[in-house]
């Protein structure tokens, strides 16, 4: 039997414990049953109904009552052990509570202490470390006015060896004693408000201005400066090979003074390159009249191979400009424009026209340097070759009127005049020289002189040339010869006559094909500023026509 004090409770947990449905879903799935008794919905009656559905089965009544009284005799001890364990708890909890707060409070306390104590430890520590600091700063502060005064001894001590080996003239000890005072005065920039370092940096700068004005005193007595100035063209061999002497005698003498990085001796040359073409240009400028053809070229000649020797024995790099162009890839022609222009000789076979070009050489940096100045006076060499087409002209009139038209039957009948073939090498020859000369204003002006006899060869030996009949006393026309009018006499020639017609027309579209190939050349060897000015079209048409 339950004391009265669990009745109670229970009866009161009972009258308290309405759940909800959400509640008992819940109870449900965490503790699923299918027993009757623990539905919401128990119905006593229908539940004795199923334990005893008929009359029959009231014969086991008894049975059935001891199974229920049992079963709520083991509910009853369940519930009451609940309780009571649910009464421990509460005073075993306030128990906990209580001991819990008597150990937080012991807790603070010592936290309290080691507070106190690492406070007091860190006004220790601060104490003992800002005697440490002192020292450090001291030590320090030690360690640069030492540094500073050892600094000051080498400054001092460097200017006064450094005035004294200046009045010596010991440019060999001056050179690193200047370096090691220029690199300690650099520790002194922020004390240059102190009067004695502001005098000594002072003191340095007046040394270096010595030496610089002396030294190049020096250099100036030790280079002779007699026959750097040649009066004129005839006799400038003597302007170059004064200066490949005087360029030995530097290196022997002079050329471990310097660092090798500096290129001293490329220096002085390209100097003397600059002064040469200041000079050359005045005199050609004052006796003008004086300069011949054979003169120019003799003196272009000797110029370019000067820059071929500098190009050979320095790289250029003391230049602003000194990078040359790659050459360009080269083209395989029969025709004698694209050539190798190395050669000095230029042969009419045709197994020499057909073999390819060679590739160029890389530009040399020094190129026109000197030579530069005589562009403005080429106009003597282009009135000369003015003059030399004119002349070839007029023999290829006369050696055609003496020699008379090809032969039939012969290997020249109907075959390209031999003259067109040297008008082109001719023309070739004079491109190649000129390019060599200058690739700006004086190649347009050759082209212009090419054009003109270009349109001569085309009138005087090819439509000068052509046959007459009686009915066109005016002269033969390729129109003419091919048009046929019904009723007309068709004009007869002789077997000599066609052949020569034949020749003319072999001859007028060779040049036709030459011409164009000289307009690419020539396109290639001018600057490329200059490039649109170069057009052939019209002599390609009178070839064409």
């Amino acid at each position: 039997m339950m004391e009265e004090d669990e009745f109670e409770f229970v009866e009161d947990l009972d009258a308290i414990l309405h759940l909800s449905p959400e509640v008992r879903v819940a109870i449900e799935q965490v503790f699923p049953s299918q027993d009757p008794l623990d539905r919401p919905d128990f119905n006593a009656v229908e539940y004795i109904n199923t334990l005893f559905p008929t009359e029959q089965s009231l014969a086991n009544i008894d049975e059935v009552v001891n199974k229920i009284r049992l079963k709520i005799r083991r509910l009853d001890d369940n519930i009451r052990t609940v309780v009571r364990g649910q009464t421990n708890v509460g005073q075993d909890g306030r128990q906990a509570l209580e001991e819990a707060q008597k150990a937080i409070q012991q807790l603070f306390g010592k936290i309290k202490d080691i507070k106190d104590k690492a406070e007091k430890s860190e006004q220790m520590v601060k104490e003992i470390t800002r005697d440490i600091k002192q020292l450090d700063h001291a030590k320090r502060h030690l360690t640069t006015s030492i540094t500073t005064l050892n600094h000051l001894h080498m400054l001092a001590g460097g200017v006064d060896s450094l005035e004294a080996m200046t009045r010596k003239r010991q440019y060999g000890e001056v050179a690193n004693l200047l370096q090691g005072v220029v690199n300690v005065l650099e520790h002194f920039q922020k004390y240059m408000g102190i009067p004695q370092i502001r005098q000594l940096s002072e003191r340095v700068k007046a040394a270096q201005s010595e030496l610089g004005t002396q030294i190049l005193a020096d250099f100036e007595e030790a280079f002779p400066s007699q026959g750097s100035k040649v009066a004129w063209l005839d006799k400038i061999d003597r302007r170059y090979a004064w200066i490949k002497r005087q360029l030995v005698d530097y290196e022997e003498k002079y050329g471990r003074m310097f660092p090798e990085e500096w290129c001293m001796t490329e220096r002085i040359a390209v100097e003397f390159c600059h002064i040469t073409r200041t000079e050359l240009a005045k005199l050609m400028r004052t006796r003008a009249r004086e300069i011949e053809v054979k003169l120019l070229l003799f003196a272009i000649q000797r110029t370019t191979n000067f820059e071929g020797l500098l190009a050979k024995r320095f790289s250029g790099s003391t230049l602003s400009d000194g990078t040359g162009k790659r050459p360009e890839t080269p083209l395989e022609s029969t025709n004698p424009f694209l050539e190798d222009e190395s050669e000095d000789n230029v042969s009419e076979k045709d197994e020499d026209l057909d073999r390819p070009k060679k590739p160029k050489a890389p530009d040399n940096p020094f190129h026109g340097i000197i030579s530069k100045c005589f562009e403005p006076h080429l106009y003597v060499y282009i009135e000369s070759q003015d003059k030399n087409l004119g002349e070839l002209i007029d023999r290829f009139v006369a050696d055609f009127r003496a020699q008379g038209p090809p032969k039939s039957g012969t290997e020249e009948g109907g075959a390209v005049l031999p003259s067109c073939a040297d008008l082109f090498v001719y023309y070739k020859k004079c491109m190649v020289q000129c390019s060599q000369l200058s690739t700006g204003e004086p190649m347009i002006a050759l082209t212009t002189i090419f054009q003109k006899y270009l349109r001569e060869y085309a009138w005087k030996i090819l439509s000068g040339n052509l046959p007459k009949t009686s009915s066109n006393s005016g002269g033969l026309t390729i129109s003419s010869l091919l048009k046929e009018k019904e009723g007309s006499e068709v004009a007869k020639f002789t077997t000599e006559e066609l052949c020569l017609i034949c020749s003319i027309l072999s001859t007028a579209e060779y040049c036709l094909a030459t011409t164009q190939q000289l307009e690419e050349k020539l396109k290639e060897k001018v600057d490329k500023s200059l490039i649109e000015r170069i057009n052939l079209t019209g002599e390609m048409d009178t070839f064409s026509t």
